[in-house]
């Protein structure tokens, strides 16, 4: 490390364990702390050990972190409120020696040594964990930047030579000004402070870079004494230093606009869909918030290691100490669950969920973490559909992976509303023979009487003009003409059951429901089906007649007379 006059001494470096639930409150209740280490060693211990070692008891919650993670389907305050709390923990080492995590870029100049600005946490915030190498940090559009700036003072040792004598004293330091930047503009700027916390405001920007900067100045006199004999000749002069220290931090700006679309079902059910380019967490029907529906993510909430430790210096050596302060954050990743909705029996209805294949995440999670996450490729739930008994239009709350952030609902337009209409299936038999037999399936508007013709050209969810679907009969998978009519062949006798599988209804005007319809066809039901049954049966039987009426002409033959006769 340069500056320091001696050998460094890397002393005291400890094993850095999160603290133990209930031992620090820092806001949070026992049960709530408990649930934020996901990246502890899930070492489980009984309860009879644990109240040995400790000397009382542990709550359930805090029993079963202990030997797993805990997940939530939302994204959880408590990191913030203990990011928030611990931050204040946080001291900086006075003018001698300078605190900083073993992270820290370090600067060095002439009088200011181990210098440097280092971002402690940006909260609101989520860890996405989208895939092999995708886990961007999504912030809120108005957060606060947490940081912690410290520094040393390398004050000249004193010197004589002859009659001078050279001495050196600290005078002033300060942080004089932190700002953040983004994207090296501005956006908010305060006092200096060794732990900044400064709010900011983001608006029209999808990613930004975000950057921590102080700025530290120190002053220092230099007084030379000169012995002339009879009087001492005393010159007094002032050296300053100002140096600039910055962090930064890639950051995805998490502001959503939810996009509505919405359907209405013959019986009287709606449809909603809802599409966010996004990630985002899921959506609420009602007022009461009871009918919800969520996607594939879900949460957990881990410290940042990087602040396990951190490293004290001064002139001659340094030391590693564990850390009082701990930062952590909320994470979100792709659940092998997958999309839900509530109540799980009584509730909506999931219709439909799209978005972008990806590679499994589980890669970026990290050891120590034991969670439900998808371990193959997965698809991200961008769009969600679901149909329900009641929508309440004005109650519809879309919200985010970021805590407090919730979706603006844009004003649907008029190509956003679906009425759906029945359809009518038919099917029928129109050929058979004793081996196969010919359907003839069609489908039609049951209110217009107009053919629905079914096309299998891929087509992006919302919009588009052909028509997707398909029809399921005898385990194959047909489609209409553009006379709403399709041909299929079977060979087995059977009750044939042909369903329609309409299309997303987010794609087509006007969009369709589903329909049954039933044909029944066995051989026997033709003349000519009969005939072959019983032509095939004496064929099959003609043997056994030939043996019984050669068995009879040989026991004729050979046997006493009166066998075939009766006494008079």
């Amino acid at each position: 490390m340069a500056g320091l006059l001696a050998t460094s001494l890397i002393t005291g470096i400890v094993a850095a364990d999160p603290p133990r639930p209930g031992t620090e409150e820092n806001g949070l209740t026992e049960n709530e702390s408990a649930t934020l280490w996901s990246r502890d060693a899930d070492n489980y211990i009984s309860q009879e050990e644990y109240r040995q070692r400790y000397g009382e008891n542990r709550s359930a919650v805090h029993q079963v972190a202990n030997g797993t993670d805990v997940t939530f389907k939302r994204p959880p305050a408590t990191a913030a409120t203990w990011t928030r709390n611990d931050f204040e923990d946080l001291d900086a080492g006075g003018p001698d020696t300078s605190v900083h995590p073993p992270h820290a870029d370090l600067e060095d100049g002439v009088f200011i040594d181990d210098a440097h600005a280092t971002i402690f946490a940006v909260q609101p915030s989520t860890r996405g964990h989208l895939g092999s190498s995708e886990t961007p940090l999504y912030t809120a559009p108005n957060g606060t930047l947490c940081g912690f700036v410290d520094y040393r003072v390398r004050v000249p040792s004193g010197s004589s030579s002859g009659n001078t004598t050279i001495s050196w004293s600290l005078t002033e330091h300060e942080i004089e000004e932190v700002r953040v930047k983004k994207d090296g503009e501005t956006i908010a700027e305060r006092d200096g402070d060794h732990t900044p916390a400064l709010d900011y405001q983001i608006e029209g920007d999808w990613s930004a870079n975000l950057t921590l900067e102080a700025e530290i100045s120190v002053r220092l006199k230099k007084t030379v004494r000169t012995d002339l004999g009879d009087q001492t000749d005393v010159d007094v002069t002032y050296r300053t230093e100002t140096r600039n220290v910055s962090d930064s931090i890639d950051v995805e700006i998490y502001d959503l606009s939810a996009y509505p679309y919405y359907a209405e079902y013959p019986n009287g059910d709606a449809g909603v869909a809802i599409f966010q380019s996004r990630p985002w967490q899921g959506y609420t029907l009602t007022e009461n918030g009871e009918a919800r529906v969520r996607g594939i993510w879900r949460f957990y909430t881990a410290r940042n290691t990087n602040w396990d430790t951190l490293v004290r210096s001064n002139r001659t050596a340094s030391a590693t100490v564990q850390s009082d302060a701990i930062p952590v954050y909320v994470h979100a990743y792709p659940s092998r669950i997958g999309p839900r909705t509530e109540p799980v029996r009584d509730g909506p209805e999931l219709i439909e969920t799209w978005g972008t294949d990806r590679p499994s995440p589980v890669g970026t999670i990290g050891e120590d973490i034991n969670i439900d996450i998808v371990n193959q490729s997965y698809t991200t739930t961008y769009g969600v559909a679901v149909r329900a008994e009641n929508v309440d239009r004005e109650a519809l709350h879309v919200a985010g992976i970021v805590r407090g952030v919730n979706a603006s609902i844009a004003e649907p337009d008029a190509g956003s509303e679906r009425q759906l209409r029945r359809s009518n299936l038919t099917v029928q038999v129109i050929q058979q023979n004793q081996s196969q037999a010919t359907l003839r399936v069609e489908l039609r508007d049951n209110q217009t009487g107009a053919p629905i013709a079914l096309d299998d050209s891929r087509q992006y969810p919302i919009g588009g003009t052909t028509r997707s679907g398909y029809i399921t009969v005898a385990d194959q998978r047909i489609e209409t003409n553009a006379s709403g009519v399709a041909i299929v062949t079977i060979d087995e006798p059977d009750i044939y059951t042909a369903r329609y599988h309409p299309g997303s209804w987010l794609g087509h005007a006007p969009a369709y429901v589903s329909d049954t319809a039933t044909a029944r066809w066995h051989p026997l039901g033709t003349i000519d089906g009969w005939f072959a049954l019983v032509f095939e049966v004496g064929w099959q039987l003609l043997p056994f007649f030939v043996m019984f009426y050669a068995g009879k002409r040989l026991l004729r033959m050979l046997g006493p007379e009166d066998i075939f006769q009766r006494n008079p």
